[in-house]
């Protein structure tokens, strides 16, 4: 490969100067731009290279080039070198003078690398020669192998991580579509919805395995889960036989009429079978229901359907978020500094949050340890995975301080917080969010509850001290409380 030498400046006429294929793939020229160069000519110059047979070629400067063609410019300053027309070197020199002017767009940068993956070379490479991480340029290359992510990347003006998580998705053309678009309107979201996508996936194809199974066995697969109050299905695990015995599914290996219901549960991404037979067929074997009565109460409000819709969705997107938050967490301790004000919160935490952080720590801290990266271990006797982290890393003290904290409050966490937020539920994720964390929607129902629970724990306290007041007034007794406040623990109403 012949090496680039020292050039000089030429004005040159744009309209014969020959535009080379640049790794810029969008060269619409604005009209402010023309406007621009026609008043103001060209001010920096294009860099280009005189060939062999004396034309020169754009190498670096295209939309400068083409807007001075549109404006009408006579001639243009353009720094020329002799060197060789290496299509590799080209993009590298076009990639490069780009990003340090307007920057390309991620898919511009995809389809660079990809090119100079063709002519052979390595990512450590590419990735040396344009000022790029070797882990960046293997992300891109991966991107560049979807036609469907690199489309996506370029219409939604992705990033190039949010592009590469989206290629375990290239094969749904909807969910793609729509992580994208949530990527684009609300990035703080998207790895909150690429996790319930993932969910849902893996959920969906846990169905389809256990309901494949079953067709196999014989079972008609009902499309909905029958409720307790129809009339045309009974659950086999509520019959007796004639002979008073608990009617099993294996009873039902020839019974025709048998039907089972393949779902999931909550936020589990297994799947759980329910069967049934029809009434007609449980009266035909002198089968009894024990259940009798039980649907009584009839079929739910459109208002109660629409309560159970909130709520099974809410759960499954819980456990979405668990994950993502944990992941978060993780990452958030492997840093080399904690925030400036972690020490502080440390110290509230265990007194505020004292019983959760307690249980962690007399539980072994297992959360705390998966945070730090260690075994988790739990021992009454002797030293645990973290203690032995602590004594080996004294650097690491605050890292160790706060893991246990946090992984002592975690831990108390379940999908019953979003349900029933406190306010120190509340304080715990508008932590995590003052340090960065995105909060997915459900979690900020945890924040928005604790506000109104501490509002209302703040009322009842304040409804308490108003009463005390009034006793001394009339009785004279010592009012417990003094003029701050300071001997009533509203940390313990909130604790309970």
């Amino acid at each position: 490969m012949t090496t680039t030498t020292a050039g000089t400046i030429e004005h040159i006429d744009p309209t014969s100067i020959e535009v080379e294929e640049n790794v810029r793939l969008d060269v619409t020229i604005d009209k402010d731009f023309v406007a621009s160069i026609k008043a103001n000519g060209v001010l920096v110059p294009i860099l280009a290279r005189r060939d062999d047979q004396g034309r020169v070629h754009v190498r670096a400067g295209q939309r400068r080039t083409l807007a001075a063609r549109e404006a009408g410019v006579a001639t243009i300053p353009a720094y020329i070198v002799t060197g060789d027309d290496d299509t590799a070197t080209r993009i590298i020199e076009q990639l490069v003078e780009n990003d340090q002017r307007q920057g390309v767009k991620q898919s511009e940068r995809v389809a660079a690398f990809k090119q100079l993956s063709f002519d052979g070379m390595s990512a450590a490479t590419i990735g040396r020669r344009t000022g790029t991480k070797a882990a960046e340029v293997k992300k891109g290359l991966a991107v560049a192998d979807s036609a469907a992510v690199t489309e996506s990347a370029d219409l939604y003006e992705l990033t190039l991580d949010q592009a590469a998580v989206l290629i375990e998705f290239e094969d749904d053309a909807d969910v793609l579509a729509e992580l994208s678009t949530e990527a684009r309107q609300r990035p703080a979201q998207f790895p909150h919805s690429v996790q319930r996508a993932r969910d849902d996936r893996a959920r969906a194809a846990a169905i389809a395995a256990r309901t494949a199974e079953l067709v196999e066995q014989g079972w008609t697969i009902l499309d909905r889960q029958p409720g307790y109050y129809e009339a045309e299905h009974v659950r086999v695990s509520y019959l007796d036989d004639a002979d008073g015995n608990q009617v099993t599914v294996e009873t039902l290996a020839t019974v025709e009429g048998r039907a089972a219901f393949v779902g999931s549960n909550y936020g589990s991404t297994d799947a759980q079978a329910e069967f049934f037979v029809t009434k007609a067929q449980m009266k035909a074997l002198g089968w009894r229901d024990r259940s009798s009565g039980a649907g009584a109460a009839g079929p739910m409000t459109d208002e109660q359907k629409a309560e159970r819709r909130t709520l099974i969705a809410n759960n499954k997107a819980w456990a979405s978020a668990e994950i993502v938050r944990r992941e978060w967490l993780t990452e958030f301790l492997s840093r080399k500094t904690m925030p400036k004000d972690a020490q502080q919160w440390v110290a509230v935490a265990l007194t505020r949050h004292r019983q959760t952080v307690g249980h962690g720590i007399t539980d072994g801290n297992g959360l705390a340890a998966t945070f730090l990266g260690v075994e988790a271990t739990a021992s009454y006797w002797k030293a645990t995975a973290i203690e032995e982290y602590a004594a080996a890393h004294p650097a690491k003290a605050l890292h160790v301080m706060v893991a246990v904290t946090l992984g002592g409050i975690e831990s108390s966490t379940s999908k019953g917080t979003w349900r029933n937020p406190t306010g120190l539920d509340g304080l715990y994720f508008e932590q995590l969010a003052a340090w960065g964390y995105g909060l997915a929607e459900v979690e900020q129902i945890v924040v928005d509850g604790g506000k109104v629970d501490a509002a209302r724990h703040a009322a009842q306290a304040e409804s308490i001290r108003g009463t005390a007041a009034d006793d001394t007034q009339h009785t004279g007794d010592f009012d417990p409380f003094d003029a701050e406040g300071d001997d009533y623990d509203e940390t313990a109403m909130d604790e309970s």
